[in-house]
């Protein structure tokens, strides 16, 4: 049950920053209307909290305890540290699209020679033009989720996507954003992929901090169709600063015949919150998503996932692991719907949990709700801790605890870091678990 409270101080306050960020957010007319719109719906709940069921384990009045002001535009002097630290994620054979502070940097991205039937924009562009189509689709998110609601309302740029059909782009796009502020600030993104029909693609995003930037929060949102037939490949890497607060959405609509794997790794930053909604509107398509958390001193990371089975012929897996160390506390919640006329779903969800410490947890929340009478779906979840036989055996031989520890976490989240396709960005996965592994105390 969402519940309004009397405005507080920092209620005032983001109402008042709203006001003097209208003249820098792009758009007038319609699109105004529905930022105002969305503001209102987020002012009448604010952070959400504990007593919101979605948001039981994630009450972003305790952790994040205020939204902060919008982030300038980025200055030369920042784009120079995002340079530096673009230069650190460079993957070979990826085409970059940097954000930087929530705005578009062209001259860290790379714009030439794009692909046959391959268009990229700017969500400032798109909002500025008056493009009906497109502006429609990228304000489709429910504002009734506050936070979604509040990234309607500030969403300052982002990229636009479109793949023309039956054009299969050989090279990975890779989103960087990149915060480079040395002060508290907030950016707020939106991106929009459309996939037309048979058509194919890999998608990246990373979430990084230039040197020197330390607290702020990033507010993403990711709006993806994809068309009959086609095929994306999606890897999230969130490596944001550890004083960081990241909470990303995404919307993703399958065609007939359709195919999304996504794998997301969550080692950066001390509070995020990724909630997906995975809707089937064709039959015959294929979901696979796989995600890791690895979490050490007081990180609170949250999974969020809604897989919408609809129509029928239709199949889904889920595969999400997590470890936590310290005081870390890692949270999956994953609910699969299957309407009535969805029959022959085929849909099953499984987390496991490793906890480090005695005082690291891990919640999840399986949840199945079945409509359709004809249907092959189930869940599961395990939590516990590392194999004392296996540590034995591995230090009988000559490994520290530490390194031990390390291949046995490795081996834990294989499974999930396999489903990547490509060899380079599986590597890239593969080197941030390194980083985190390494930086263990």
């Amino acid at each position: 049950m969402n519940l309004a409270l009397a405005k507080n101080e920092t209620g005032r306050a983001l109402s008042d920053s709203f006001a003097v960020a209208r003249d820098r957010l792009p758009g007038t007319g319609k699109v105004a209307e529905a930022r105002s719109a969305a503001f209102e719906a987020y002012d009448r709940v604010g952070l959400p909290h504990r007593r919101i069921e979605d948001w039981k384990y994630t009450d972003l009045r305790a952790l994040m305890r205020e939204v902060l002001p919008l982030a300038p535009a980025p200055d030369a002097a920042a784009l120079k540290r995002a340079a530096a630290a673009v230069k650190l994620q460079a993957v070979k054979e990826t085409r970059r699209l940097v954000l930087v502070d929530g705005v578009f940097a062209p001259k860290l991205s790379e714009l030439d020679g794009l692909e046959k039937g391959v268009a990229v924009g700017t969500l400032r562009g798109v909002l500025e033009s008056g493009e009906a189509a497109v502006q429609a689709q990228l304000f489709t998110l429910d504002t009734a989720n506050p936070m979604i609601a509040l990234n309607t309302a500030m969403m300052t740029d982002g990229v636009v996507i479109e793949i023309a059909n039956g054009i299969v782009v050989t090279q990975p796009l890779h989103i960087i954003h990149v915060a480079t502020g040395t002060t508290p600030t907030a950016m707020f993104t939106r991106s929009l992929l459309r996939l037309g029909k048979d058509a194919g693609v890999t998608l990246v995003e990373s979430y990084i901090a230039a040197d020197g930037a330390k607290t702020y929060q990033a507010h993403d949102s990711l709006v993806i169709s994809i068309g009959d037939n086609s095929r994306l490949d999606h890897v999230r890497l969130v490596e944001d600063s550890r004083e960081a607060v990241n909470i990303s959405s995404a919307v993703i609509t399958l065609g007939a015949h359709a195919h999304f794997n996504t794998f997301g790794m969550t080692s950066g930053a001390a509070v995020s919150r990724y909630q997906a909604t995975i809707a089937f509107a064709g039959e015959g398509s294929r979901v696979e998503t796989n995600g890791v958390n690895l979490l050490n001193g007081r990180q609170h990371a949250d999974t969020t996932l809604f897989m919408d089975h609809a129509v029928p012929h239709c199949a889904s897996r889920e595969v999400f692991r997590a470890v936590a160390d310290d005081r870390a506390h890692s949270v999956f919640q994953g609910r699969i719907i299957v309407r009535p006329h969805a029959q022959k779903t085929d849909a099953k969800m499984m987390t496991r949990a490793l906890l480090l410490s005695d005082e690291a947890e891990a919640d999840n929340k399986p949840e199945l709700e079945i409509f359709a009478d004809d249907v092959t779906c189930g869940h599961g979840a395990t939590t516990g801790a590392l194999d004392e036989s296996l540590l034995f055996y591995l230090r009988a031989r000559g490994l520290s605890e530490k390194e031990a520890q390390a291949l046995l976490i490795q081996a834990f989240v294989g499974e999930a870091i396999e489903s990547i396709v490509n060899d380079d960005l599986r590597e890239l996965a593969i080197a941030a678990a390194h980083r985190w592994l390494e930086a263990r105390g």
